[in-house]
Formats: structure tokens, sequence, C-alpha cells
């Protein structure tokens, strides 16, 4: 857990993250591999399709399709079940090869809720929470760095089901890497899901992934059916705009008032973010009811920015509210960087703060 910072005793007013040093063991990252805390009681039923994306409601009927047919033996035994393969014309097909794809790939932009789907799927997989897996990309390769990739095959060979949210494609190493437990995964009989980010020097509109993860992925690209899900980002589908910044003294104000929240100057935190590896982001902000920002500004470097949506990521997951002075969230990144290989992550940090910027507003006195 995180280690204890000056505001984290009783009465002693807001924390600060950049007090703050988490430890994370080993099996930490083994039993926290479930939907974080948003998805906690997402299904398929709660998702609410576009009526005018198609594709979202197929999405649901197929993967509801794949997690009913997870609900037999273990792949690697006696007695498999094939989850149903589609033909054109979208009849089941009830005798799928047993060669057939053991994975689904979910293709789509940022906020047509992918990260809802994997996490219907994991929760409407018919097996105990012990045999599914939940991470992102990160997550996962963090795991083989803390068990060893044998320990890890070992681990997960087990499982029913491993799903991956936000597969980066932007590494070349830990995609071979990844690509290889994967691999060693399917052998074993796990069935697998993912969704993906898009590879950097991607300058269109970087919406849609699915042949840049197949081919990042090559001999595993057979193992999955890509599943494409168009729509726009449904955070703000009908949505006011996001509040405004306050002043600091308003988030000041509001992070006394307010039990569990953390009180940061955003240039501070950035600094503190390099010096606490990212798979800690997690722990980081445990306990923390919502997270107040002072002179919140543009990220001066790549580098920072990266791990900036690595936070947001994280408290977008949780729910924490986040309440800021200084600049609107979507002037974090340059033009640069919004035009660059890594804008589709750049994005989806604005969408996901945007959306906690609204959740803050009743922080603030009227």
């Amino acid at each position: 857990m995180a280690d204890a910072g000056p505001g984290d005793g009783p009465d002693a007013g807001p924390l600060a993250l950049c007090a703050r040093a988490p430890h994370v063991p080993a099996e930490r990252l083994v039993a926290e591999m479930v939907p974080p805390p948003r998805f906690d009681s997402v299904r398929f039923d709660t998702y609410n399709p576009d009526p005018d994306q198609p594709s979202q409601a197929e999405a649901v009927t197929v993967l509801s399709g794949f997690a009913a047919g997870l609900g037999g033996a273990h792949a690697s035994g006696a007695g498999k079940r094939r989850w149903f393969a589609r033909s054109p014309k979208g009849n089941p097909k009830k005798n799928a090869p047993a060669g057939g794809p053991r994975g689904v790939y979910l293709d789509g932009g940022y906020g047509v809720g992918k990260t809802h789907l994997l996490a219907s799927l994991w929760h409407a997989t018919p097996a105990e929470p012990a045999l599914k897996a939940f991470g992102t990309f990160v997550e996962l390769t963090n795991l083989v760095g803390a068990l060893g990739f044998q320990q890890t095959v070992q681990t997960l060979g087990g499982h029913r089901l491993l799903c991956i949210d936000e597969f980066e494609l932007d590494d070349p190493g830990d995609t071979v890497l990844v690509s290889s437990l994967l691999g060693r995964l399917v052998e074993q009989g796990v069935a697998l899901a993912a969704t993906s980010n898009t590879l950097p020097g991607k300058l269109g509109e970087g919406r849609f992934a699915a042949a840049d993860f197949l081919r990042e992925i090559q001999g595993l690209s057979a193992q999955f059916r890509p599943l494409r899900i168009d729509g726009q980002d449904y955070r703000h589908r009908g949505l006011p705009e996001a509040p405004a910044p306050y002043s600091d003294e308003q988030v000041a104000k509001a992070a006394y008032a307010t039990p569990g929240a953390s009180l940061d100057d955003f240039p501070g935190l950035l600094e503190h973010l390099a010096k606490v590896h990212p798979s800690r982001y997690g722990a980081l902000t445990e306990g923390v009811a919502a997270v107040c920002l002072t002179d919140v500004g543009p990220v001066p470097d790549q580098s920072t920015a990266l791990r900036l949506v690595v936070l947001a990521d994280r408290l977008y997951d949780r729910e924490i509210p986040v309440l800021a002075s200084g600049v609107p969230f979507d002037r974090l990144f340059s033009d640069e960087m919004l035009n660059g290989g890594y804008r589709k992550k750049y994005f989806r940090a604005i969408s996901r703060l945007t959306a906690l910027a609204r959740d803050a507003k009743g922080l603030v006195a009227q």
C-alpha cells in the first residue's frame, strides 16, 4: 500500500500525492488482475449501444456468445468448448473448427466503450474470479517483470480467460515479450480478449488499429477475431462541456473541505510521477476521495505526457474526481503531441480527465 505522508492522519488536512512512495509486492499484482472499481458493476446489459452504430449492438451479441462458449472444460483438456464463430450472414456456426480463434480483439476509437465491453466479458465468463484475469498491457508486462516469464506462464496458464486492455503497440520489445507469453498461454487453452492503442507514426484519425495489432503480434494473429466497434466518445455524447478550471483558492478550499482529498501543485506532481513506476500509480491513489490540482499547465515533454496518461487511466478506473486550477484539460498537450504517434493516448487522457472534472463540480461551494 502507499506509505503514509503529510495529510494521511486524521484531521491533518488534504494529503499530498507527492509525499507518497507506494510499494506493490508481486502477489498483489496477481490478485489485482480484475476489472478496476469503475467497471465492477458493468455488464453487457448496462452497455447502451448507440442506435446509429449497429456494430455496438453486434459486439454485445458476439461477446455474449464468446463468454458462453468458455463455460465448458478448460480448453486444454477433453471436452473443451469453442465459442460460436459467425458466418457472413450472422448465423452461429455450432461446429467451429478446433483450431479456430481463441480470442477476440475489440477494435474501436476512444470512448466507444471497449473497456466496458471487455470488463463485461470478464464478468460474464462462467468461471471463478481466480480463473479469469483482467489488466492493462502495462500491468501484464509488470507482472512478467515481477514473476519472470516462466512463472507468469504457470500462474496464468490455468486460467479460462485473459483480458488485456490497451495492448501497447509502441514498444517493439514489450510487444514481442507479451506476444510470446500469449502464445504460450494459448497453447495451454487460455482464451484471450484485447483492445489496443495506435502505433506511433499513424497520423490519420487513429481510430482503428486492427491491422496494426494483427501485424505486430504476427503468429498470434490467427488466434484473434477482430470485432470493430464504431461510434463517438460516449463520455461527451449529449453531455454538457466540462467545467472551466477554478481558482487556486477554490481548489484549496475544496481540498480542505473534502475528507480524503489530495492537494498538489501540478508541476510538482509531474516531477513526482517520474520517480514512481507507472505500475504503482494505482497504489499512489489508494484511499484518495478526490484529486485537487493547482497551477495545471501544458505538459513539457512526451515522457512526462505518457506518465500523465497512465495516471489519468488509474484515476478514471477508480472514479476519482479531479478538481483543478490553471489551463483546461484540452490544453494539456501540444499540437505536435496531438498530431503524433501517441495522439490516441492523449485524446483518451483528455476525455477521461474531462469526465472526472465534471464529476468534481460538486466539490466547489456554490
